[in-house]
């Protein structure tokens, strides 16, 4: 029973080191102006390799990785061009009043 017990921390520290590699791949892609999912693919297929791969990407013209960074600014958040504030709501339509087609109210 040792050796299963000596296998089975092992096996979680190098899926926690999967993990961990998979995300960081992702959160750089990302960050270097590509999709989340190479990053993720590269990181799931590849482990630390694929990170080290994500690393060596070029970013993108235009990304967070080329005008931050290689890490983010702390305290300030990149400006993606979205509009300030919540979007609007508009008003919901009036209720039919009594003998409108679609009241429920006799006429």
């Amino acid at each position: 029973m040792t050796i299963f017990a000596t296998i089975g921390a092992t096996a979680l520290y190098l899926l926690f080191l999967w993990l961990l590699s998979a995300a960081g791949a992702a959160w750089m892609a990302e960050r270097k102006g590509y999709t989340e999912r190479v990053g993720l693919t590269f990181g799931l297929i590849l482990s630390v390799v694929g990170f080290v791969l994500v690393l060596l990407l070029p970013g993108r013209p235009g990304s967070a990785w080329k005008e931050d960074g290689p890490l983010p600014k702390r305290g300030r958040p990149r400006d993606t061009g979205a509009a300030e504030g919540p979007p609007a709501v508009s008003e919901p339509p009036a209720a039919p009043g009594p003998g409108e087609p679609g009241s429920n109210a006799p006429a």
